[in-house]
């Protein structure tokens, strides 16, 4: 019997996320499969939760791309909501997705990491400690990537360097700290440029204090981060 009623979008979602944990792991092939199903179910134009109680595992398994392993999980996730395979998987990529995002956050995407691991770069179980830690302190690892994309956004507006313990260092401090604003300012050959509210035009303003008024078309305006 049925438990609760998923909807495709749901089962997608989830077929997503294992695919990114997978990928994570470092596991070829199944993830591409997963992420196949994902966006079969997303485009499948009958409720897959009618389809499973009138025609069983049999029916979903006649759906494109989903396999009897599949199937068996979706079958899981109606009788018990939820998929205990998924949930073990969560758990032992935990301190992987943590380390990824925050190297994610320093540009560096999961492909590159994964290839600097394999030449030992960068080696996962450098990170696992402080990792850990903070996802002791967050409770989750939504919380803790969150927690880093904040000292990421924090620190990369000002061109400090950060790593997962100034997470721990920042902890009470995470509400207040904020990006800092970025501002644009006009410029033209390298000199600033004022516009003047009751002339309606640009002036520069030349190394002497000068000001000429702004001859040029405006797409020669350039506008700088200050």
């Amino acid at each position: 019997m049925m438990r609760k009623k998923v909807s495709n979008k749901d089962i997608a979602q989830i077929f997503y996320r294992i695919a990114d944990l997978e990928d994570i792991n470092g596991v070829v092939y199944k993830p591409e499969a997963y992420r196949k199903a994902a966006a079969v179910l997303e485009s499948l134009g009958e409720d897959i939760s009618a389809l499973y109680a009138g025609k069983g595992i049999k029916g979903i398994m006649a759906i494109p791309k989903i396999g009897k392993s599949m199937a068996s999980k979706i079958e899981e996730l109606f009788k018990k909501g939820k998929i205990s395979s998924y949930e073990e998987l969560k758990g032992k990529t935990a301190l992987r997705e943590i380390i990824t995002h925050f190297f994610e956050t320093k540009g560096i995407p999961l492909s590159r990491l994964k290839m600097s691991a394999k030449k030992h770069k960068i080696v996962y179980g450098r990170y696992a400690a402080p990792a850990k830690q903070l996802l002791e302190l967050a409770g989750s690892v939504e919380k803790a990537k969150g927690a880093i994309s904040k000292v990421a956004d924090w620190a990369n507006t000002r061109n400090l360097d950060y790593s997962i313990e100034t997470v721990f260092k920042k902890w009470l401090e995470l509400d207040r700290l904020k990006p800092k604003e970025v501002v644009k300012k006009p410029f033209y050959r390298d000199m600033p440029l004022v516009w003047s509210e009751a002339r309606k035009k640009w002036y520069v303003v030349r190394d002497d204090g000068e000001w000429l008024e702004f001859a040029d078309k405006e797409d020669t305006i350039e506008w700088k981060i200050v």
